[in-house]
């Protein structure tokens, strides 16, 4: 990390507690949530004063400390774009990979903060909070994208690469990059996000940043009798080398505009990514004053529900239905979240973690130190609900062992699309999708127990699980 963003990151720290700060109000609060792929340890010693006060402000402060590190690590991305259109050798290219990687990581442990009509699915362009979906999560990391809006597409793929609606009702001939009538701008970029009202046609957010380094995956042969690999998509340096050795795929020859036009579509994509995300860290700032942060610490039995609605409707309807199972039914690659890299794996298992760090009242950030504070578990804990809580930590370590077996084989060489087209994980992934589902009904006696109202935890997904 260079000097600028290290120096970022510690101004961050300066805001938020780290290990052993118990995040503003609250007490010192269960330790042993889990690592990258390992189940959730047992909890320390819980306080026996815990209000429900000290566990809102110390999901606040995570929530701040998740974003924060997003956002530092989306500017690293956006200078590694930047390397990469200014001079597009492979090495570069790797770089600007790995650092799409790395953001990934916090950014997958945010998404509990979704589903609760929080900044990331509510927040209006003047700071105040509209209706779920007005929000900025559909242009940072709404999926499944139909790229062929972006860029070349291949003639057929493993799945839906189009738009629902075609391009001969929207204003964008062909696709954006090959569109010379297209201005790529930030506008208009924004301007057409889910063009048409369908909502594949993405033209911003993590997942168009991913297809335009990666490219599709394609490593499944159509006719089924083709040898099949386990890589992710395998776009060419040279779409971003300009000149004579521009192309749009390999042996592909193109005019130099359009690999100009691709690292301009990059470079204005990741730009946005920075803004948006930039939104969130100032919506969840401690030190602001009458943002969302400040609102929500004041909530009490309100932002209560909605810590505990957000950690069961990202885990049941989200990850397991629509993540999840959704892919392993449909056996589509298109399907999978980040269908691109092959990251899959990691999607679940950070998305898994974010929910951990709101029960626990731990987050580990990117420079690994704690923001730790009173969590859910303190709080049943403290309430004298000892079974609930020893019932639902349980329902997390069952539910990660599960996740943990789809992580260590996409790390050995099978990525998730593999491991469900050829049915080597079935077991455990078919097993992860249940272990959430129970989790959720032990989510729902903590809620009962704990006396607040929440939507409906199930309403985000039409799968049968």
């Amino acid at each position: 990390m260079n000097k600028f963003l290290l120096g970022m990151l510690c101004a961050s720290f300066l805001l938020v507690g780290c290990e052993g700060d118990d995040g503003a109000t609250g007490p010192a609060g269960a330790t042993g949530a889990a690592g990258a792929t390992g189940p959730a340890g047992p909890a320390g010693p819980a306080s026996t004063s815990v209000s429900r006060t000290d566990v809102v402000t110390t999901n606040a402060n995570i929530a701040y400390a998740s974003y924060s590190d997003s956002w530092v690590l989306a500017i690293a991305l956006e200078g590694a774009i930047d390397d990469l259109v200014a001079d597009p050798t492979q090495e570069n290219f790797d770089a600007a990979k790995a650092a799409w990687l790395a953001v990934n990581e916090p950014y997958g442990q945010t998404e509990v903060y979704r589903f609760r009509v929080g900044p990331i699915d509510a927040l209006l362009p003047d700071g105040s909070l509209g209706q779920e979906g007005d929000g900025p999560e559909g242009a940072i990391n709404a999926w499944p994208l139909g790229e062929a809006l972006i860029d070349y597409v291949a003639a057929a793929v493993d799945g839906d690469s189009g738009p629902e609606i075609p391009n001969s009702t929207n204003s964008v001939t062909g696709n954006i990059i090959s569109d010379m009538t297209f201005t790529i701008d930030s506008a208009n970029l924004r301007a057409n996000n889910e063009l048409g009202g369908d909502e594949r046609n993405l033209t911003t957010g993590f997942h168009a940043i991913e297809f335009l380094l990666w490219g599709q995956d394609l490593n499944a042969d159509l006719s089924g009798t083709g040898t099949r690999d386990s890589s992710g998509g395998q776009r060419p340096v040279s779409d971003y080398q300009t000149g004579a050795s521009c192309t749009s795929g390999l042996a592909n020859s193109q005019p130099s505009v359009i690999c100009e036009r691709r690292g301009l579509y990059l470079q204005t994509v990741a730009e946005i990514l920075v803004e948006d995300l930039k939104t969130l860290v100032d919506a969840w700032n401690p030190n602001g004053t009458g943002n969302h942060y400040a609102n929500f610490v004041a909530g009490g039995d309100t932002s209560l529900a909605k810590i505990l609605e957000g950690m069961g409707r990202l885990g049941f309807g989200e990850l397991a239905g629509e993540r999840m199972n959704i892919a392993l039914l449909t056996n589509s690659q298109e399907d999978e979240h980040s269908c691109f890299s092959d990251n899959t794996h990691r999607d679940i298992v950070t998305n898994a973690m974010g929910i951990e760090n709101s029960y626990f009242g731990t987050y580990t950030r990117i420079d690994g130190s704690v923001v730790a504070g009173a969590g859910v578990h303190d709080l049943l804990i403290s309430e004298g609900f000892f079974e609930t809580a020893n019932a639902f930590r349980s329902a997390l370590e069952t539910t990660m062992i599960r996740i943990s077996t789809i992580d260590d084989m996409a790390k050995a060489g099978m990525p998730f699309d593999t491991q469900i087209q050829l049915g080597i994980n079935e077991p455990n992934i078919s097993g992860s999708i249940q272990a959430l589902s129970a989790q959720t009904d032990v989510l729902e006696t903590v809620i009962t127990d704990l006396g607040v109202t929440v939507g409906d935890l199930r309403q985000d997904t039409e799968e049968d699980i």
